[in-house]
């Protein structure tokens, strides 16, 4: 990528080495790995930006779509390649073949940046200053795009690293896209002030300067705003982490040993106002699992509701057939059932199917043939409360879940993070889970298999946790809210509105023609 700036473009001066800059645009992507969990160096995210834009805007538009995609493996190549465990060590497949999948994954969700890209140069093929208006626009449609396509991967979007961060205080407002907005804009607003610098225009690159620099100094002061109101009464909780080796999950002769451990470690328990166990904690489908059902319902206090992840299966009036379903289900002072309706690809279902089963053994991976649940299910009754649960993956969707959050008083989510092993796949979940509590004033309540099992209040904040790896019981009061947020009213529409407006205003509509 041999950088041949226009005259027209004003820049920093840079190095136009192609292997340099690839290998820059590389490191950018990977330093946005740094800002997520369990690093935290969020203010990474901006200076990755400014890189970007300082590298991005001496590059013909032609070459964008390499830049973005450069930029993308770098931060999927760091940030998400712990989808080879699950490959590698759970799904049956040899080593070459799983270093070859994790790859084309990668390099597949480093597309999206690249087409993003792409349309950074056709917005803004001469003007520079027009490109470093659109980089935070295309920059967070091309994140919802990604968290939206084919079912989408809403992961390692950079807003959800602020949970941590000084614009944590306008989540409840604007979403984890209004903040990843932000994030961009503070990028290409450090690189514009450095060229005015350079240029000599002081009072312009102070004023550009202070502009940008507002929201990260006075998110505190946002954060002190109550969107939701918190109840005083607490509820006793008991979340339940069996540590159960992912080898051993599905494996007939050790069902009934990690449904005993569930009901040993809940033993003190049992008149607590909410039990959670995890996600498939009944490694058996609800139709086999009325003697364990009965057991447990024998076993609540008069007040206690125990809520569970159970695989379902029975005849789905949608698909008109027999299916299997993720579900959660809750039983004693409460009741109804949730069947998870965002599925992970692969994991839970196989896209291309009758191409792709049988192929490999990642293509045949236990309970990886669950149908989808239905739109607008109720949440789970739980001693007169209104609970809505998520189950995993549904976690990472931030417009999903504030909208299934409304009119509820608390959220729950339960997940087997077992298939990632120590890597830091599960930690990244923990902070989206986080974020979401943060964007909807609400308490979380998570339960999984192997860590981390937290209480999350409505700060987005853990105040009681279960270390990764280990065996145990949390216990601890979990507080009811009431209200919603602004973003639970909104979404992220304004976001990506305000978005596409800024491009339809500023990209260039009468390009020059060459002499």
């Amino acid at each position: 990528m041999t950088a041949e700036p226009s005259p027209a473009l004003p820049r920093v001066p840079w190095p136009a080495n192609r292997w340099l800059q690839a290998t820059l645009l590389l490191v950018a992507g990977g330093a946005q790995t740094l800002t997520f969990s369990p690093f935290g160096w969020w203010w990474l995210a901006p200076l990755s930006l400014a890189l970007i834009a300082a590298i991005g805007l001496t590059l013909p538009a032609n070459q964008l779509f390499r830049a973005g995609w450069l930029v993308g493996f770098g931060l999927f190549g760091t940030g998400a390649s712990w989808v080879y465990i699950s490959i590698s060590e759970y799904g049956n497949t040899n080593t070459p073949v799983a270093v070859v999948l994790t790859l084309l994954f990668v390099a597949g969700l480093a597309l999206f940046h690249g087409v993003a890209f792409w349309f950074w140069g056709k917005l803004a093929p001469h003007s520079a200053w027009r490109r470093l208006l659109l980089l935070p626009a295309i920059w967070v449609l091309g994140d919802w795009l990604r968290g939206w396509l084919l079912t989408g991967f809403p992961w390692l979007f950079l807003g959800t690293a602020q949970v941590d961060g000084p614009l944590a205080g306008f989540a409840p407002m604007v979403g984890v896209f209004g903040l990843t907005l932000w994030i961009a804009a503070s990028g290409s607003a450090l690189y514009g002030a450095l060229w005015l610098l350079r240029n000599q225009r002081h009072k312009a690159a102070l004023a550009l300067a202070l502009v940008i620099l507002a929201p990260w100094f006075t998110g505190g002061l946002a954060g002190q705003v109550q969107w939701t109101r918190i109840a005083t009464t607490p509820t006793a909780i008991a979340a339940v982490q069996g540590n159960i080796p992912q080898q051993i999950k599905w494996d007939p002769e050790f069902m009934k040993e990690q449904i005993v451990t569930y009901l040993l470690l809940t033993e003190d328990d049992w008149d607590r106002d909410l039990i959670l166990w995890p996600e498939t904690a009944i490694p058996i489908t609800q139709d086999q699992a009325g003697e364990i059902l009965t057991h447990i319902n024998t076993r609540l206090g008069p007040d206690s509701t125990l809520i569970t992840g159970i695989p379902w299966y029975g005849f789905s009036d949608s698909r008109e057939d027999f299916t299997f379903r993720n579900s959660i289900l809750a039983t004693g002072n409460g009741d109804g059932i949730y069947y998870k309706q965002k599925l992970v690809p692969f994991g839970e279902y196989v896209p291309l199917e009758t191409w792709l089963r049988g192929l490999i053994g990642f293509f045949d991976l236990p309970m990886s043939s669950f149908s989808k649940g239905p739109k607008h299910q109720p949440p789970l009754a739980v001693n007169e409360h209104k609970v809505m649960p998520f189950i995993c993956y549904e976690v990472a969707y931030p417009d999903f879940v504030a909208t299934n959050a409304r009119h509820t008083d608390l959220l729950v989510t339960i997940s087997n993070d077992g298939w990632f092993g120590d890597s830091i796949g599960p930690l990244q979940h923990l902070q989206l889970a986080r974020m979401r509590a943060l964007e909807t004033g609400r308490y979380m309540l998570r339960g999984t298999n192997n860590g981390v099992t937290a209480i999350i209040d409505h700060r987005g904040r853990i105040t009681r946790a279960i270390p990764q790896f280990t065996q145990g019981t949390l216990r601890g009061d979990v507080y009811r809210a009431t209200g919603n947020t602004p973003f639970m009213e909104t979404g992220s529409w304004p976001t990506l509105t305000f978005a596409a407006i800024l491009i339809v205003l500023i990209r260039e509509r009468d390009i020059p023609r060459p002499a």
